[in-house]
């Protein structure tokens, strides 16, 4: 439907969606209704139903879009400028910054949990979210191959594979205990091996 929409119509759509995002970080997805969504966004039922046809889980799901883009929005702008070390830094605390702040309630997370995590839409978001995180993060290994820091020969989709993976295992045990320990580890090890790779031989 987005793509039909006149500028005015996506707009509103967009309002509802993050007035729902709201919503549902505030009371939670299982506890938040249609109608309290309503109350906060000022939309009629049959205007609700115009943008989502399908329902409360057609809007999840474009609530789940809004939060997977918001998981690389909050990283920016240090995401997109990875060329020096210290740009390195500055966006590992970032995300570390990102996910404590957050807290152990992932809406991402919850929000799968509700319309199913391995139905196709659901899917979809993740897939693309880990797509786009792991491309990013290897443009700033490669921003870093331009500027000499790390060697040429270096696998850099394999090297941002294996940070992406890193963090996600820190976050899924930071959701578990609250102790962002895990996380920071990942990021900083990922981070110290990539600068080793750069170290020359001695003589």
């Amino acid at each position: 439907m987005p793509e039909t929409l006149t500028a005015k119509g996506r707009a509103t759509r967009g309002r509802i969606v993050e007035g729902a995002a709201e919503v549902l970080r505030e009371q939670g997805v299982a506890v938040a209704t249609l109608d309290d969504i309503r109350a906060r966004t000022g939309t009629s039922k049959s205007q609700l139903f115009h943008y989502f046809p399908e329902g409360k889980d057609q809007l999840l799901l474009a609530v789940a879009q809004f939060e997977a883009d918001r998981v690389l929005e909050d990283q920016q702008p240090h995401l997109g400028r990875l060329d020096t070390w210290e740009s390195w830094r500055q966006w590992r605390d970032a995300v570390v910054e990102r996910y404590e702040r957050q807290g152990d309630e992932c809406p991402l997370g919850s929000l799968f949990l509700q319309v199913g995590r391995s139905g196709p839409g659901a899917r979809a978001i993740v897939t693309e979210l880990m797509r786009q995180w792991q491309r990013d993060i290897a443009g700033g290994v490669r921003a870093l191959q331009a500027n000499g820091l790390v060697p040429p020969s270096l696998d850099v989709d394999r090297e941002a594979a294996a940070l992406l993976a890193g963090i996600q295992g820190g976050v899924t045990i930071m959701m578990s205990t609250g102790d962002s320990t895990h996380l920071k580890a990942a990021l900083d090890n990922g981070i110290a091996h990539l600068r080793a790779t750069g170290t020359p031989p001695p003589a």
